[in-house]
This record gives C-alpha cells, structure tokens and sequence, in this order.
C-alpha cells in the first residue's frame, strides 16, 4: 500500500487557524462590550476563549521548535518540512 501525498503547505499550516481564530474572541469580545454596554459573562466567555488561544498557539510554537531541534519528545508533523 502507498502513502497518501502530502498536503501542501498551505493546507499544513495551523498558524494562520491559530491567529485567526484568537483574533475573531477579540472582536467578539469587542462587540460583547458595545452591545451589553458592560463586562458581563458574554465578555468574560470571550476573554477565556482568547487565552484558550494563546495557550494553544504557545503549546504549538513550544512543539514545533522541538521539532526542529530534533528533540526525542516532539510530536510528529508540526514543523514545516
């Protein structure tokens, strides 16, 4: 049995997904504050929303540059090549 091709690395990049979705908390948390007019709980969904996806782009950066070091403990597939 053959392997499958490899995707491009437009399809293999999780950065942009990462950034895109952390930056779309933050206008949600924008918007939460214009139309409440306070920081309710929709402010405060959307605050653990963006740290969700800072901790995950941190984990994600951390497993990717062990990736490139070679590093034993690195998942497999996150660095670029």
């Amino acid at each position: 049995m053959t392997d499958p091709p490899k995707l491009s690395h437009k399809f293999n990049d999780s950065v942009p997904v990462i950034t895109a979705g952390t930056v779309l908390w933050v206008v949600a948390a924008v918007v939460a504050v214009l139309v409440t007019g306070a920081f309710g709980e929709a402010f405060w969904t959307c605050v653990a929303g963006i740290g969700v996806g800072l901790f995950g782009a941190s984990v994600f950066t951390w497993q990717r540059a062990a990736a490139r070091r070679g590093s034993r403990l690195a998942q497999s597939g996150v660095d670029d090549g």
